[in-house]
């Protein structure tokens, strides 16, 4: 056996001491330039860091993963229903407290079974890093038996969600760049999608619990209790035509018709993301097949809703994809980069969101790691629904996003 193929096999889930200086060796260069990059306030990057392989050794984190995720659907939270006294807050604040250790916990074992040249990449021991800092300060957090305990708690768990918002960038950028010693696919791609879809219910949940002591109109926690996916639509829309404007000059039109007055209650967040994707995807796609900017083609959108499932189908004539390259358009990393000379365009049709902050339009590549549609695909399935394409080539490309009601009554996800 070659020495590539031995550093292959999955680490044990108790690491030895020498593994862990060489991974330490390999991801030394990394800290540092993090710290210049992003220090804390506090300037604790480095201490927290340099001490955190010590808890590779402790025996929670095995225990805790051998626990069963108790997992809640929506109607459960939507139903729960509030009290004057915020004890629902404070039941919230429990169930979290024993439920978020053991889901991190998950995801830890799933690091630590990657293969080791891939498990070694300073950034994906970055991350590994921040689930392992985030198990010990839940795990070790008291019990919460009053409100002045669970408003210590919220401020850790908002905290870590603040240090955990560039983990899908980060995942990313770490298999982009080491995927290519590795030859099962399907390893990397069943990692991915159960990591990102944990990562998605872990920040649903805790979202849900900060959104409680706000009490937001028409608002139960993070659940919208008068959704409207037209709205939703038109305003993703805009913000991505705004996008493409200070990109090529130019965009296309979007139409929104189906059941444009339909409401009802849904977690709107993960549609935020999925169709801000589908909708960059098909304006990309669009402008690419007419750089002139000329006589571009409108998008369309369709919205079906009956009592037990709602559609979104996103129409583009944005030339369809290549039967070639079809069957990979759901791989993480799948990029058609290069695939155009003209220095208007980045990196093809499939990509991530354009490199520039989110508080509005600034020239900028529209593009990123080839996650958008497979991180879509994953979440559309984590909901219950699915993500599905029919594409022409020469012609267009139509995209389903169907999804369940989550009012009780048919059967739901989980979250």
């Amino acid at each position: 056996m070659s020495v590539l193929q031995s550093s292959l096999r999955p680490l044990p889930s108790k690491l030895h001491k020498s593994t862990l200086a060489l991974m330490r060796c390999f991801s030394d260069d990394f800290h540092k330039r993090r710290e210049l990059r992003t220090p804390a306030p506090n300037g604790d990057i480095k201490k927290e860091f340099t001490n955190v392989t010590s808890f590779y050794y402790q025996s929670a984190i095995d225990a805790a993963a051998m626990q069963p995720s108790v997992r809640l659907t929506p109607a459960a939270i939507l139903y729960s229903g509030k009290s004057p006294d915020q004890s629902h807050i404070l039941r919230s604040a429990q169930y979290l407290h024993k439920e978020l250790p053991v889901r991190i916990a998950h995801r830890i074992n799933g690091f630590r079974n990657l293969p080791f040249i891939v498990g070694c990449h300073p950034t994906l021991l970055y991350v590994h890093e921040l689930y392992i800092r985030a198990f010990h300060i839940l795990s070790e957090f008291g019990p919460i038996r009053d409100m002045e305990q669970e408003q210590q708690w919220s401020d850790a768990l908002r905290n870590l969600l603040d240090d955990h918002k560039d983990v899908v960038t980060q995942l990313a950028e770490g298999f982009a760049e080491c995927r290519k010693y590795v030859s099962d696919e399907g390893l990397i791609k069943t990692f991915l999608d159960r990591t990102l879809t944990s990562r998605l219910g872990i920040r649903m949940l805790s979202e849900h619990h900060l959104a409680l002591h706000d009490e937001k109109p028409n608002h139960v926690g993070i659940i919208n209790i008068t959704f409207s996916p037209r709205k939703l639509v038109e305003k993703k829309a805009e913000f991505i035509r705004s996008i493409c404007e200070a990109k090529y000059g130019a965009s296309p039109n979007v139409k929104v018709n189906g059941h444009v007055n339909c409401t009802f209650p849904y977690i709107q967040p993960p549609l935020d993301y999925i169709l801000g994707e589908l909708l960059k995807n098909a304006m990309r796609a669009s402008m690419e097949s007419h750089i002139q900017g000329t006589n571009i083609p409108d998008i369309t959108v369709t919205i079906a809703n009956n009592d037990h499932h709602f559609v979104f189908r996103i129409s583009d004539r944005g030339g369809g994809i290549p039967a070639k390259i079809i069957h990979q358009v759901f791989d993480y990393n799948f990029t058609t980069s290069g695939s155009m000379l003209d220095d208007r365009v980045d990196r093809g049709i499939f990509g991530q969101m354009m490199d520039t902050d989110n508080t509005g339009p600034a020239p900028g590549k529209m593009h990123g790691y080839g996650f958008g549609l497979p991180t879509s695909h994953a979440y559309a399935k984590y909901l219950g629904g699915s993500l599905t394409l029919e594409t022409l080539e020469g012609i267009g490309t139509d995209v389903y996003l169907r999804l369940s009601h989550i009012d009780g009554r048919s059967e739901s996800f989980r979250i």
